[in-house]
């Protein structure tokens, strides 16, 4: 039987580091005098909880990173599309709601936010969709895992849940809704898919930062922004099944050297 670290336990100890390295990071980042705009600290509580992780199941943990697939560089790369596509349906719409289509500028070089930002995102995604998501995926299929880590990853963003009801629901929705996008997308990739799930993360974090007042709190673009990223994963979703994306549970994907690492 091929050997991977305790599912429950090993999330339940990848969740509560996350959580408690975020808030830490969080907490510090105001005496760094780093702007939240270029980079927060808080996205790299994700892979601290990897990091802690690995102290306990070395090897296993590497192997769920290398990943049981290979030749998915062509629909990850999808996502650096997908991305784009979204934040100009869920922006084009807000603009054509408010008549507010200009962008806002912002405070630091743009290049150095757009490097922190993929940085940022990256410290994220390597526990969300490289570390979590193929763990999960050795018990459940696609969706069930992908919606799991979205859940998560939502609720990770704690500060959401303090706004209006409509916010933080469409904000669930947006998080669940880009997870699906990224598990059909990654699926079997692990770490080397790690580039493409920064990129689109750090993609949609620059396009909100731009384009839409989001972080004000305003409920309308979060909503359009939700209502976008469903529709991004239903059609992911409809692609995934119609090109018979196997969709179960992949214990089998772990390569055999599962079995005998410690």
């Amino acid at each position: 039987m091929r050997k991977t670290p305790a599912l429950l336990p090993a999330t339940v100890l990848f969740l509560v580091v996350s959580f408690l390295a975020a808030g830490l990071f969080g907490a510090l980042q105001p005496a760094t005098r780093i702007p939240v705009e270029v980079i927060q600290l808080t996205q790299f509580g994700p892979a601290l909880g990897v990091a802690v992780a690995a102290l306990l199941w070395p090897g296993r943990v590497r192997v769920l990173l290398a990943g049981g697939l290979r030749g998915r560089g062509g629909r990850a790369a999808v996502l650096l599309v997908t991305a784009p596509l979204v934040i100009a349906v869920s922006a084009g719409a807000y603009a054509a709601l408010t008549g507010d289509a200009h962008p806002t500028r912002p405070g630091a070089p743009f290049a150095l936010i757009a490097a922190a930002q993929l940085i940022g995102a990256c410290g994220e995604e390597i526990g969300w969709r490289c570390f979590l998501q193929p763990l999960l995926r050795t018990r459940l299929g696609v969706l069930p895992a992908s919606i799991a880590v979205g859940a998560a990853w939502g609720v990770w963003h704690v500060q959401v849940l303090a706004q209006h009801p409509m916010y933080a629901g469409a904000f669930l929705v947006a998080t669940v809704s880009m997870s699906v996008v990224m598990g059909w997308a990654l699926d079997g990739t692990g770490v080397a898919g790690l580039p493409f799930a920064g990129g689109f993360h750090a993609l949609v974090n620059l396009g909100m930062l731009v384009l839409m007042d989001e972080e004000s709190g305003a409920v309308p673009p979060m909503v359009l922004f939700g209502a976008s990223c469903l529709v991004a994963a239903v059609l992911w979703s409809w692609w995934g099944v119609r090109r018979g994306w196997r969709a179960a549970p992949a214990p089998d994907r772990l390569p055999r050297i599962m079995e005998t690492v410690r």
